[in-house]
């Protein structure tokens, strides 16, 4: 104690990392068990890993669509069996999908990253109400569905150029920052930015012509067709330059 104050020593916290290819089970758990035997069990599980493809459905070699639902939708089959049953075990934890706005509704170009991504939000669902019919209220899951991020996966993704002012991509602080908060609170889903449950909801209750021409109106029918060009561009350019 110092002046009737007690000084409690800085945290120091520890992080151990591993590298794990998540799209081959056998590597998610022998990880895991490495986790368990350095670190103890784990209390909360983030599904973050996630690639594109960047090629329109016919120019796509097949063995690319695979990685991306491997990678973005199956992984997150192995890495839940490889740590909830410890959470089940003891009724504590929280797992996390790191999903993505195209996987609540589409466009045009990315057909394998928005089938991964439907897929791991109808994984995501479907183990929330299994844990809900289990009675298991001490495990907690958290959905999160950011709009374009600025991280470059992207790049060259555009709207109409009236609307981007109002829908600017998301900057990687913004979107932890609302996760975050969506995970200490324990939110079941959130969406970045809030716009982005009106268009969910209205994809839902509107007709598909409708849904096109709000799509066209803004300009995210052909969004990603600028961010494909420039793949396309880049991949000849290195097929040009290594003289494939």
């Amino acid at each position: 104690p110092v002046g009737g104050v007690e000084e409690v020593p800085a945290f120091q916290p520890q992080v151990y990392t591993y590298v794990c290819d998540v799209g081959k089970r056998e590597s998610v758990y022998s990880t895991a068990e490495k986790v368990r035997r350095d670190v103890g069990e784990v209390d909360i599980l983030i599904n973050n890993a996630g690639v594109v493809s960047g090629h329109h459905l016919l120019e796509c070699p097949d063995e690319l669509i695979e990685r991306t639902m491997v990678v973005n939708c199956h992984a997150h089959f192995w890495t839940t069996k490889a740590f909830l049953p410890k959470m089940l075990e003891l009724n504590h934890g929280h797992i996390v999908t790191v999903a993505s706005s195209l996987g609540l509704f589409s466009t045009a170009g990315v057909e394998d990253y928005c089938a991964s991504k439907f897929g791991a939000i109808g994984f995501h669902e479907s183990l929330s109400h299994e844990i809900k019919a289990s009675e298991k209220d001490g495990i907690n899951m958290t959905l999160v569905c950011p709009y374009l991020v600025n991280t470059g996966m992207f790049k060259g993704c555009r709207i109409r150029k009236e609307i981007e002012p109002f829908l600017p991509p998301l900057s990687p602080e913004f979107c932890v920052k609302q996760a975050m908060r969506a995970i200490l609170t324990d939110q079941p889903m959130v969406c970045t930015p809030r716009i982005i449950y009106m268009v969910n909801f209205m994809k839902s209750i509107l007709p598909f012509e409708a849904i096109v021409c709000m799509y066209r109106f803004l300009g995210a029918d052909k969004c990603m067709y600028p961010f494909l060009a420039q793949r396309k561009e880049a991949m000849n350019n290195n097929e040009a330059k290594n003289g494939i």
